[in-house]
Formats: C-alpha cells, structure tokens, sequence
C-alpha cells in the first residue's frame, strides 16, 4: 500500500497498517499520516500550501544561546544570502558547523530550525551557521549550491570575528539539506580552499533517480515522502526531468564519479525512509573511497523520525551517534 492509502486509512479514523514501524515510533507515525493525508497531493498549484504547513510546523527559538539573522555577499553574479548565526563570540575559538534545511529542495526556512540548533551548539560548545538558501523551483541547483558556498566562505573567511576554528568546520543538514551538504563538502574538495573536518549527512537526498529507475519495495517511503514527491522536489531543483543520463554531476552527490578525498562522514537513515537504499550505497561508495565513513540504518524509522519522535529512545540513540561523530571531528 502507498502513501495515499494509509493515510486514507488514517483519515477516517480506521488504525492503519503499522506493523513494519519500530514500535517506539507508530503513535508518530499514525500522527503524521494523518496530517500528511489532510493535505492535497504534492504539486505546483499546492507548494505555497505546503510551504506554509511547513512554516506551521517549526518549533520557536529559545532564548539562549543567542542568534541573529545576516545578510552576507552572494557569489559573482547571484545575490545576497540570508543566514542565521547561533552560538557566536568573537572571544572564543569554537568549532562550527555550516548547516542546510531540509524540505525537499521546494520547502522549508533556516529559521525553523533555530531552537534544534540551539541545543546543538550547547551540547557540544560550537557555533552554527544555518543557510536560508533559495529554494526551487524559483531557482535551480545553480542558485542554492551557490548560497550555501557563500555561506561556507563567509563562515571560513569571518572566522576571527564570529569565534570560529577556520580548521574545525564539518557541513551538515536533513533531507534535502543532507543532499546540500553532500554538495557543498564535494565543491569546497573541488575548489580546494576550505578544509572541511566533517560532513554529516541526516537522511540525506542523495539520487535522482530514486522514484525514477530505481524504486525501492513498499513499505520503504510509505511515510512522509515518497516516490511522487520525491519526483517533484527533483524536477525543481534540477530544472529537468529526473533520472535521465542528461542531469548533470554537479547537481546530484550520486552521480559524482569520485568520492575520494571527502572528510569523514556520518550517514544516518531509517530503513523505511525513501532514501535508505541510495544512502546506504553513497555509505558503500565513501568506503570504497578511503573516506572514514560512520553509517546508521535504524530498523523501522522512517523519514523525519527524530524531529516528531524525538522523546522516543530510538530517536534520542540516533542523535546521541549524530552528535558523538561531530565531537570526534572537533577534537
């Protein structure tokens, strides 16, 4: 059964099918399905709708530690970028985490995740910069890949004033900012500038071709996001259809031919998210690449798990690892 079906199931009040969730995570999962089945199908006449559910959805920042919102230079020719720094001070030396939103490529707002990234830069003592790149499909990959590099040389080259480490920088994001980020650590290697010291990659979206020539069984990406809106979030970013030999490299971390020379690397997902079999082989590819590679598939959790079921003890073990691979890099 597809998305449509349990959520219908959901809607009108009969229990669905839950079985194959970690049983920690099914009153989440029943939750999200009902608010994912009183939504109209992913499309371009209901991504405003979906944007503003989004937006409904963020938790408010906490008041401490502090965080304010800057307009930094765009690269030549794109305009300026929008970021939100978290846990600053210039008599410090912390490390820093350049960070990128999920919400599909199409969704989502750097400002919504302030409060987790509070607790973030607490725990571990660091600064965050999070990224409000330009979302598709007002632009393509060409312009978000460009914010996010400017947010990452701005964070390297301002590294004095905001209290940073400039030798201590891991990149990190969820979903479609795990693909962002997968993105950025693969152009700071290219350009050779910024040395990064991790990249951590939170169910990442990694390959196109998923929901295209590659489908993965049900009931993997039965919950939240699945092949059709996976299809669309790709056609927007990418301007062209998805899972064709005519996408280019540097649009899909997937399809970039060489791994080797990245930084260390955590990859988490659920096995029943979307993305598990894509993250699963770029985990085998880094490997296969000399690239220290930490990967985590939590049986049952699906897409987005540690965000609604984050009291759960599956959720709060998946973070624990997330932040231990971050503390073993800025050490």
């Amino acid at each position: 059964m597809g998305l449509g079906g349990f959520a219908k199931a959901a809607v009108a009040g009969e229990p669905a099918d839950l079985s194959y969730v970690h049983t920690e995570l099914r009153p989440f999962a029943q939750k999200l399905l009902q608010l994912v089945g009183s939504m109209p199908e992913l499309s371009s006449d209901t991504l405003a709708l979906t944007r503003q559910s989004m937006s409904a959805w963020a938790q408010p920042p906490l008041e401490y530690p502090k965080w304010d919102q800057r307009n930094i230079k765009g690269l030549p020719g794109n305009p300026s970028v929008s970021v939100y720094v978290v846990n600053s001070d210039a008599t410090k030396r912390r490390p820093a985490i350049l960070h990128t939103h999920g919400g599909g490529f199409i969704s989502g707002k750097a400002i919504s995740m302030i409060a987790d990234l509070q607790r973030l830069a607490l725990e571990l003592d660091c600064t965050i910069v999070t990224v409000d790149y330009r979302l598709a499909p007002e632009t393509d990959f060409r312009g978000s890949t460009a914010d996010t590099y400017a947010a990452l040389q701005w964070l390297h080259d301002e590294a004095k004033a905001l209290g940073i480490d400039a030798g201590r920088i891991a990149v990190m994001g969820e979903s479609a900012g795990g693909g962002h980020a997968a993105l950025l650590a693969l152009q700071a290697r290219d350009i050779g500038k910024i040395p990064l010291v991790a990249q951590i990659l939170v169910y990442p979206m990694l390959d196109d071709r998923t929901g295209t020539t590659k489908t993965p069984p049900a009931p993997i990406g039965s919950i939240v996001w699945n092949v059709a809106k996976n299809r669309f979030g790709w056609q927007a970013f990418l301007g062209m259809a998805p899972g064709t030999d005519k996408i280019p490299q540097a649009a899909v971390p997937a399809r970039y031919h060489d791994l080797s020379g990245l930084p260390p690397t955590f990859i988490g997902v659920g096995a029943i998210d979307l993305f598990v079999d894509e993250d699963i082989a770029y985990a085998n590819r880094l490997i296969d690449a000399g690239v220290p590679t930490q990967l985590e598939v939590v049986p049952g959790a699906f897409h987005g798990f540690d965000g609604i079921g984050s009291s759960s003890q599956v959720a709060k073990d998946f973070t624990a690892s997330k932040v231990a691979a971050l503390r073993r890099a800025f050490a």
